[in-house]
């Protein structure tokens, strides 16, 4: 594995879930991986799971994690090739770049959408560039348009619960649904797009997503799930329920509706299969979801969240074997 941005790094996703998995079990197996390594963690934007982590998981390896909050300590950067710099922005990614490739074995990288260019947004320029420059493996914390260590966390909390209820999935596959929620404001695509490939990728799922109309997601990361605007048969039979806000991706980056019928209760949860409940965190209490959801046995969040140390471990142990 040379950069993690998307499923496409991944290689066979049930090896890499296993890794994980393995990981839970012996956190400290790999101590002496990267003594003498750094990685650098560069946030364009906030962070708090993805951010404490993948620190977590770099220091079981040995890995030693140097945080940089470039929108708050550091220079705006220009990413623009030929941009004439004669504005805001103080340092180009083309210098910046190579000297963190210089200090760092891998960099980590955070970015957001500004949610009012499509095109400039999924270009992933700002990413793009950092790979093109940096020289050194790049790890992706979230990008304008994915997600993928979330999406790592979301199959492995799905493999965990499912192995340590396997009976109930003898001879039959999971009934996955994505499920639109009520949100105050606009938010990215990153999670249900990079949700979506990586459910389509692995293969092993009846996998539905339920929206209202007009907040299709873009087909590349949709292609293989069955699509639906009528909530209550999409959650029929579900075994895991993902609730997550996106905006609009044709008109792009609006809120058309902020529907309430579409905050997932224990009312709708009778009509799966004791669905378990996953979000990527932070969530709106009673807008998203209702407490009595989040705070039921069906919820998983918590483990889905803690979850996450092992999805960092286990790619960032992959991109130090592969380059040493």
């Amino acid at each position: 594995m040379r950069n993690f941005i998307s499923v496409q790094d991944a290689g066979d996703i049930d090896r890499l879930v296993n890794i994980a998995l393995d990981y839970k079990a012996h956190p400290f197996k790999d101590l002496s991986l990267a003594q003498h390594r750094r990685v650098g963690m560069l946030f364009l934007n906030p962070s708090m799971r993805t951010r404490l982590s993948t620190q977590v998981a770099a220091q079981n390896l040995g890995l030693e994690a140097i945080v940089f909050n470039v929108d708050k300590d550091g220079w705006q950067l220009e990413f623009e090739e030929e941009a004439i710099m004669s504005g805001s922005t103080v340092e180009h990614v083309k210098d910046a770049a190579p000297i963190l490739g210089r200090y760092f074995d891998i960099l980590c990288l955070r970015t957001f959408p500004s949610l009012k260019n499509k095109q400039d947004d999924y270009s992933e320029l700002y990413i793009n560039q950092f790979i093109k420059y940096a020289g050194i493996p790049v790890v992706s914390l979230e990008s304008a348009t994915l997600h993928p260590l979330q999406s790592l966390t979301d199959l492995v909390t799905i493999t965990e619960c499912m192995s340590a209820e396997a009976s109930a999935f003898q001879g039959r596959a999971p009934k996955i649904v994505l499920t639109w929620a009520p949100h105050v404001k606009p938010l990215p695509q990153c999670v249900a797009n990079s949700f979506s490939q990586w459910v389509n990728a692995w293969g092993k799922a009846e996998f539905v997503i339920t929206h209202p109309e007009d907040y299709e997601l873009d087909e590349r990361f949709t292609r293989g799930a069955h699509i639906t605007h009528d909530q209550d048969a999409a959650l029929k039979d579900a075994d895991f329920v993902y609730v997550k806000n996106w905006s609009t991706y044709q008109d792009y980056g609006k809120i058309y509706c902020y529907d309430a019928e579409w905050m997932l209760t224990g009312e709708k949860l009778k009509a799966t299969r004791q669905g378990r409940i996953m979000h990527c965190l932070p969530v709106r209490r009673n807008v998203e979801l209702s407490d009595e959801v989040l705070d039921s046995p069906h919820s998983i969040v918590t483990q889905q969240a803690a979850n996450r140390v092992w999805a960092a471990q286990a790619v960032l142990s992959e991109i130090l074997h592969t380059n040493p």
